[in-house]
Parts: C-alpha cells; structure tokens; sequence
C-alpha cells in the first residue's frame, strides 16, 4: 500500500520531467494543486506570477492552474502588445499584459482572488478609503468609466471602483458618490 501512495506522487512528476506532450499542462496532476490553488495579489504579483514571468503560454499556465487560457494581439499607443486571458468556468478571470517578453500588469476580475489584506471584487470604497483626493485618478482606456485608487502602502497594486455616474467624461465623481462604488478590478503592475 505504501508504494502505490508512493507511485501516485511519484508518477505526475515523472511524468512533467519526461512528457514531450508540450502542450499538456502536467502542473494541475501535481498532489499540491489536486485541492486547488488560491492565488493573492501582493506586492509581487499575482499567485506565482511575478514581474519575473514570462511571457508565454506555457510560464503563465503553469502558474494558473484551474484557468483556461487564451492568447490575443493589440494595439496599445501605437505598439502590438500580447496579452494572455484566464477564463475560469468561461468567465474572464485575469487579464496578463506583459512587455519586453516578461509580465508587466495582471488585472484580476475572478471574484475569489483577494490582495494580502483581503480586498476583493465587490469590496466598498468607503472600507478603504475616506475621500478620493490624494488617492485616485479616473480610469483610463477601457476603463475610463471608473476610478483607479492606489492601494494603501504599495507600490504595485491598485483597485478600480465602478458604480453609477451621470456627470461629464473625465471628472472625477465626488466623494459622496464614491462611497457607494465598488471595486470592480484589482490591478497589479511591475
């Protein structure tokens, strides 16, 4: 009994090491990640993606397991950038934007992923912040809807609130208003 509980944990390694099916994710037959892996943003990234990964199917996949990935192509400032999109059970979970071969930005919208201090998709803004000045600047891109806040204390991460708004494009909702937005995304970036 003891070498076949051996064998189960043994075999997946082996089989990582041995496989020339490069395109088979062997990292999800691993016994640590059999009961699911919770990622976190943190200072350093998001799980095991740090501004040290790079940028390839293949890195990104095995830091994300559980995620179905799919690859684009698309212009930002006039450059092509590659970008890398994590679907868990068909919803868009993360976004990995990366430049010169190596991440560079992750944004989480998977409402399981929090940051170090607990911040997660639906958090309110008044739980982090008393006011937007000094902290925030209204989106912009995609995003230009919403307010992006720096998180408190870091250098990497930041969230982007989102709620109801019918004042002018491009100025920035007052604090009142704010109070009842919602992190919408959370954002890491190298």
């Amino acid at each position: 009994m003891k070498s076949l509980r051996m064998v189960i944990c043994v075999l997946p390694l082996a089989l990582a090491g041995c496989s020339t099916l490069s395109s088979v994710n062997w990292s999800v037959a691993y016994p640590w990640n059999w009961f699911g892996s919770s990622l976190e943003v943190s200072e350093n990234g998001v799980g095991t993606i740090t501004a040290s990964t790079p940028l390839s199917e293949q890195a990104i996949g095995e830091a994300l397991s559980g995620y179905h990935l799919r690859s684009g192509m698309k212009t930002e400032k006039g450059t092509i950038v590659r970008y890398f999109e994590a679907l868990k059970d068909d919803q868009l979970a993360l976004v990995i934007n990366g430049e010169n071969g190596a991440v560079s930005r992750i944004d989480v919208l998977d409402t399981e992923v929090a940051s170090e201090k607990g911040v997660k998709i639906g958090t309110p803004f008044t739980d982090l912040y008393d006011k937007a000045f000094g902290n925030c600047v209204m989106g912009s891109g995609d995003d230009s809807a919403s307010v992006e806040c720096k998180a408190p204390g870091s250098q990497h991460i930041s969230y982007l609130f989102s709620g109801a708004w019918s004042g002018p494009q491009g100025l920035m909702p007052s604090d009142d208003l704010l109070k009842h937005w919602k992190v919408s995304k959370l954002i890491w970036r190298r």
